[in-house]
């Protein structure tokens, strides 16, 4: 089967507008979450990492005379960047044989995005009365489509939504289609946006910290949300060589799903299940016996590390047994927790690590909690080994790992 590559990546974050941006703000290291904008959010905890207003997508608030929420301008904001960073361009509709312009066949273009929330924010305007402009209905999760309907894949076009694995099960679609055959390029990723009643539900929960996401941290006390969205374009190794793709920035190299079943929001506390998606990531990408052994092989991770008391204890135990001494990286340390797309965000951060071979320094965090004994460092330093890991977990005991390694020479 080919090889799955990384060849387009675009983002809207907490950091900015753009790739650049974020790669600049991992370095930065220097992040904080701001009082949600919105008079009825009468919760304990308006907290939330938000995209700047100056960064917000200027671009349609409809499609096909459809009003889009934030979460779909955000995931084709991303999308515009990741395709024009591919090289590829919207494809005009094919000719007789099915080909493009562009050389593609519109009928293998791909679309899986992901997201916890959708548009929730346009169906809460029209609850307290301020519908769209439009005042037409539309539907929660349309990412997907509008995405598509921009750039015209005929392919599949499908929203992943089992919370915060979400978007980790979207970029794992998105191989699967190509090493199946079904398609040569997948705009694949995830985004989500402030909504009023994920923020006041986590709030009532008591699942949301009053300062800042602080994973690890002895005085870690929940979970603090961010919006934004991050989209990759992956695509064959056959496909990208005979068109003539510009940058690979790695390749997907391998995937494990597992769900544990335990509890409708609480993580099983031996994380068995798990330690079973990364290992079945890790072997599959070929990355496994050498990051068992500790022979370099896994040069970092990307945790799911949410900021939680049992997540982050119960992942730090599983990472020290499989990979010890492994750096890690922690995204929603920078950006907070990103619900649907934290896959997608850890997915770019580790291909622009891969990419760079340089590991961004952590944001401090604090006083690190002895049962969380994972390596976190505070410097920038070189990327060593061939693949980076990312986990991503959701309430349902929905679990994903991928493994991203370095391109082929």
């Amino acid at each position: 089967m080919d090889d799955v590559l990384v060849t387009g990546l675009g983002a809207l974050s907490p950091l900015g507008t753009g790739v650049d941006a974020f790669w600049r703000g991992m370095h930065a290291a220097d992040t904080a979450p701001v009082r949600v904008p919105d008079p009825l959010a009468h919760m304990d905890h308006p907290l939330m990492y938000l995209v700047p207003e100056a960064d917000l997508p200027d671009g349609p608030v409809e499609q096909d005379g459809l009003p889009l929420g934030r979460g779909s301008q955000f995931a084709l904001a991303a999308a515009r960047e990741a395709v024009a960073d591919a090289g590829l361009a919207a494809l005009p509709g094919p000719d007789a044989s099915g080909a493009t312009g562009a050389g593609l066949d519109p009928r293998r273009v791909a679309v899986a995005l992901s997201t916890g929330m959708g548009d929730t924010d346009l169906h809460e305007g029209w609850w307290t009365g301020e519908p769209p402009a439009s005042g037409r209905w539309a539907p929660a999760f349309p990412l997907a489509s509008v995405v598509g309907g921009w750039f015209g894949a005929q392919g599949v076009n499908t929203c992943v939504s089992n919370a915060c694995a979400a978007s980790g099960y979207a970029l794992s679609m998105a191989a699967d289609l190509i090493r199946s055959g079904e398609a040569d390029v997948v705009i694949a990723g995830g985004a989500e946006a402030y909504s009023r009643v994920a923020l006041g539900c986590f709030n009532r929960l008591g699942a949301i910290d009053p300062e800042r996401c602080r994973p690890f941290a002895t005085e870690r006390r929940g979970t603090v949300f961010g919006e934004g969205a991050a989209v990759l374009v992956l695509e064959s190794a056959s496909h990208a060589r005979a068109r003539g793709a510009r940058t690979v920035y790695g390749r997907l190299a391998g995937a494990g799903w597992s769900c544990d079943a335990y509890h409708a929001t609480a993580p099983e506390p031996s994380g068995e299940q798990i330690e079973r998606a990364m290992r079945v990531a890790l072997r599959e990408a070929g990355a496994g016996a050498g990051a068992e052994s500790g022979s370099g092989e896994l040069g970092f991770v990307i945790p799911h590390g949410t900021g939680t008391a049992l997540n982050d204890v119960v992942e730090s135990q599983v990472l020290d047994a499989l990979a010890p001494r492994t750096p890690l990286y922690s995204v929603k340390a920078l950006i907070g927790h990103t619900g649907g797309a934290a896959g997608a965000f850890a997915a770019l951060a580790a291909s622009l690590v891969l990419h760079h071979k340089t590991l961004p320094p952590n944001v401090p965090i604090g006083t690190p909690d002895p049962e969380c004994a994972v390596p976190l460092a505070y410097g920038s330093a070189p990327m060593t080994g061939a693949y980076g890991l990312v986990n991503a977990y959701a309430f349902g005991g929905n679990n994903i790992s991928l493994v991203f390694g370095e391109a082929a020479a």
